[in-house]
Order: structure tokens, then sequence, then C-alpha cells
């Protein structure tokens, strides 16, 4: 037998295929599809032609297209890297380190394709919604959460992620004005706060509002009938 055996399940090797420059390619084009056709419609044939390699060597290097599709977004949060930079300076100003950072995401032409991505497709597709709960929330906001020594760490965590989901969809997804156009710091310094007490506060929901007045001006006279 004159050919060499293959590596079984290995597609056949071109000089364009080997080493880490095609698994870029390969997670670079699968950024770009599904950011552009969502979950749904992209497939893994897709993918591989607009990086230009064999079908067959994107399951290789990275399985089901759910796999390719959770490799692709978790470039933009590298979980390892960030958690440590929001924790380093301790629990004083961690809601204004957190904000930064993900509005930075948003931000940054690079990482906020695969976002919106990840965002829009979630709210159709449960794989997507699968990596937006595991990359969002466990793998960031959880680890930073539990790092605090607070009580309800992943109710916490929470309630930081549906905050700060919310505010991309409203303003990268829908783009709702004037949300959309405002500018970034005014966002971080509006939002910091908040999260800073859904993290850091032993009662993450704060003080009870007191009654409202009643139509008088006076608490509700109800209140003190016998």
């Amino acid at each position: 037998m004159t050919e060499e055996r293959r590596r079984r399940g290995r597609p056949a090797r071109k000089a364009a295929d080997e080493g880490p420059g095609a698994q870029e390619r390969i997670l670079q084009a699968a950024r770009t599809e599904f950011a552009e056709r969502g979950y749904d419609k992209t497939t893994m044939r897709g993918i591989a032609r607009a990086a230009g390699v064999d079908a067959a060597l994107v399951h290789h290097y990275f399985g089901t297209k759910d796999d390719v599709f959770a490799a692709a977004i978790e470039v933009s949060f590298e979980p390892a890297m960030v958690v440590p930079q929001i924790l380093g300076q301790g629990a004083a100003g961690i809601g204004e380190r957190l904000a930064r950072f993900f509005i930075g995401v948003w931000e940054n032409p690079a990482t906020r394709a695969p976002m919106l991505a990840v965002i829009r497709s979630a709210l159709t597709h449960e794989a997507a919604a699968k990596v937006l709960r595991g990359f969002v929330l466990r793998r960031l906001l959880e680890r930073v959460a539990a790092e605090l020594d607070v009580p309800d760490p992943r109710f916490r965590a929470e309630l930081a992620a549906s905050h700060m989901v919310g505010i991309a969809i409203l303003r990268y997804v829908i783009q709702v004005e004037p949300l959309a156009s405002a500018d970034p710091e005014d966002i971080v310094r509006m939002v910091a706060p908040t999260l800073q007490r859904y993290l850091t506060e032993a009662d993450p929901s704060g003080p009870a509002a007191p009654a409202p007045p009643d139509a008088a001006g006076t608490p509700d006279s109800r209140a003190t009938e016998d």
C-alpha cells in the first residue's frame, strides 16, 4: 500500500489546511457567518467555504456546529484573562470594571460581531442560548461573584447578567434611542453602581421602599385604623 495511512477521521491535508493558521481562519469565518446569518442558517459547509478549507477539517478541529459556535464566541470574553482583571483590585469598584469590560466588548467591532450572533441566535435557538449561559453567566459572572464571598453568588450573577444583556439587546441589536447613541462612558457611569450593589452588598435588592402617600399627601390612613 503506497499511500500513507491517514489518521482516522482526518481529511486529506493541504498546505493551507495545516497549523493554527487554518484554525484561526475557520474561527474568523465562523464568527462572520454566525453574525450575518444567525445560528440556524449557518452551516459547517458554509463556514468551510468562507475559510477556504474542506468541511471535514472544520469537524476535525471543532466537532459539531455547537462546538464551533462556542469556540467562535469564546474569544470575545477570554474568561481566564478577564476574571483576574476584574477581581484584581478587590470588591471596591468591581461594578465599574465589569461594566467597562462588557461595554468594551460590544464597542470593539472585532468582538461585537460574534456577540451579535450569540444574542440574536439565543433568542430563538437553544444551542445559542446555552452558549450565552455558559460564557456570559457561568464562566464569567458566576466566577466573579463566587470570589467575592457574598451570599447567593449565582443569583447575583444572574441579576448582573440580566442587566447587561438587556442593555446589549436595546443598544446594539434593537438600537433603541437614545440608548443606542449614548456615550459609552455615560452608560458605564449609570450602570456601575447597580452592578456594584448586585455583586457586593449584603442585600442586593437594596432597602425596602417606604409606603407611598395617599392622595392627600399623607401616609395611607388605613394602616393606622383599628
